[in-house]
């Protein structure tokens, strides 16, 4: 590593806190806190991502050796580096919640590939920081898994997301209440590197805005439009109403990627949402096994359900909407922050068409389509029907003599799937009907169906099982996952027992069904 080529320019470029070191405080005027992640016991590293060490120029040799483990458990920092916890606030639930910043991240600093391209490291877990709030800045294993593991898994969903380079196994124990309950144990610490052109988020705007400080506000602006968004070009005025367009247009692509592969992220918060439209912050979050649109994987939103699976397009456009209004006192006008939120609404119209239509092997969704989907959504909630196996199947039905049969293994309890089946049969043929209007070659159909619907996806419960081998000392439930999750599209045959549906034994359990904040 102390080859790459580091170029912090956040740091360089932007206000920085004039107190260093991890001392909990409010900081005004500065974007960034200069601190240090606090050395652990025993840093092992127990899982890595080829590809993103490729990514960064890194070589296999080194991932592999004693001294990468130090780095990336927070024991050194190298030359060039120049770590640091960003400052931001953000709307938590739809409430203001003033400063909060990187409580348990610390970027390492920024690098330049061989290819040009730019990317920061960041520890999440690597200890206390300005912003930890009185907590300890610690991760634990369990949620660390699954940050590593779904971030690679959506990349290769085609999701946008940040990526994972590392877990690394700390040798220290945390003490952590998983669901706020009064019942705190000890586990396992961990540390995941993850990696993205910018960890930039809404939150990072509204904070200055918040406080007034407009000049920093402005000068946050500029700087994200130039490094970030280079190809953007016209006057300042200009730049900045294109800037604000292209990020409500790649919020919406994020948004129709997670309606089409079932994905909830169950905290989207402002300060939880990627200026690069990526997603970040893998918390609670949750794969939609039986299909409900109500459904929230988090404990601390069971009960209002405000980031649920089918409020995330209206929740996103809220969030941008917050965000808009903190640009508002710097753009002069209100008029490019509204076509940047209708922006959004066509963008994620016509995404989320696309998607529908290649899901259920259409050309296009017509106007008169609207009534089909409504009706398919209403079945598969009533009769219990995992989401992923029901569309991968749909693949497979011969619409010239569609028959239920290649839907068997989809259902999760036989008597809704008895009760509800003169629905189901009618729906089949009415969409068989549909399809057969597309003059589309089947091999052609089938084939863009498949790219569009996983056969793989993260399941709550695999994550879970690879937690519990991982917690008793075998890490190889997670590599496996890694390597399949690789190719989410083929049916890799050796793999096929990661795409069965949710056993019964997971339907109430902790780790598969409902999760906390709690890390």
């Amino acid at each position: 590593m102390h080859t790459l080529r580091w170029d912090n320019a956040f740091v360089r470029d932007l206000p920085g806190d004039p107190e260093t070191g991890p001392r909990q405080r409010q900081v005004e005027g500065a974007l960034h806190s200069r601190v240090d992640p606090t050395a652990v016991a025993a840093p092992k590293l127990i899982a890595w991502s080829e590809e993103v060490a490729a990514m960064l120029d890194i070589a296999p040799a080194t991932m592999t050796s004693a001294a990468f483990a130090e780095v990336m458990g927070g024991n050194r920092v190298l030359p060039g580096m120049q770590p640091f916890a960003a400052n931001y606030g953000g709307h938590q639930f739809g409430h203001w919640a003033g400063q909060l910043g990187d409580g348990r991240a610390i970027s390492l600093g920024e690098t330049i590939s061989g290819e040009g391209k730019r990317w920061e490291l960041q520890l999440k877990g690597a200890g206390p920081t300005p912003y930890s709030r009185n907590a300890d800045g610690r991760a634990v294993l369990r949620s660390s898994i699954r940050e590593f593991l779904c971030s690679e898994a959506m990349h290769h969903l085609r999701v946008p997301t940040t990526r994972a380079l590392s877990l690394v196994l700390t040798g220290d124990a945390v003490m952590r209440d998983m669901f706020y309950d009064g019942h705190p144990q000890m586990e396992a610490g961990a540390i995941v590197c993850r990696v993205a052109p910018s960890f930039l988020r809404f939150g990072n705007f509204e904070l200055p805005s918040a406080r007034g400080d407009l000049a920093l506000l402005s000068r946050l602006i500029d700087f994200t439009i130039a490094r970030d968004f280079p190809s953007l070009s016209g006057t300042p005025q200009d730049l900045r109403t294109q800037w604000f367009a292209q990020v409500c247009e790649r919020t919406a692509r994020m948004v129709a990627e997670w309606m089409r592969v079932g994905f909830v992220h169950g905290v989207m918060n402002t300060d939880n949402m990627s200026i690069l439209g990526l997603t970040i912050d893998y918390g609670p979050y949750g794969w939609i096994d039986n299909f409900d649109l109500d459904w929230t994987p988090n404990t601390t939103d069971r009960e209002r359900r405000r980031y649920r699976f089918g409020q995330q397009p209206q929740i996103a456009y809220w969030n941008l909407g917050a965000f808009a209004q903190a640009l508002a006192p710097v753009f002069g006008s209100a008029e490019p922050l509204q076509e940047g939120l209708q922006r959004y609404v066509e963008v994620f119209q016509r995404t989320d068409g696309e998607n529908m239509a290649a899901k259920l092997g259409l050309l296009e969704i017509r106007e008169d389509d609207t009534l089909l989907i409504q009706q398919m959504y209403t079945w598969l909630t009533d009769a219990e029907v995992d989401m992923t196996i029901f569309f991968r199947a749909l693949a497979d039905l011969d619409i010239e003599s569609p028959q239920s049969g290649v839907f068997a293994d989809a259902y999760y309890d036989p008597a809704k799937r008895d009760a509800t089946a003169g629905e189901f049969a009618s729906w089949l043929q009415r969409y068989a009907v549909r399809a057969r209007c597309d003059a589309e070659p089947i091999a052609q159909r089938r084939e863009r169906m498949r790219l569009h619907n996983p056969r793989y996806v993260l399941r709550n419960y695999l994550a879970q099982q690879a937690i519990d081998r991982a917690t008793a000392g075998d890490y190889e439930g997670i590599w496996e996952l890694l390597r399949a999750l690789r190719n989410p599209y083929d049916e890799q045959p050796h793999f096929a027992h990661l795409a069965a549906k949710r056993p019964d034994w997971a339907r109430s359990r902790a780790g598969c069904s409902m999760l906390s904040c709690s890390s």
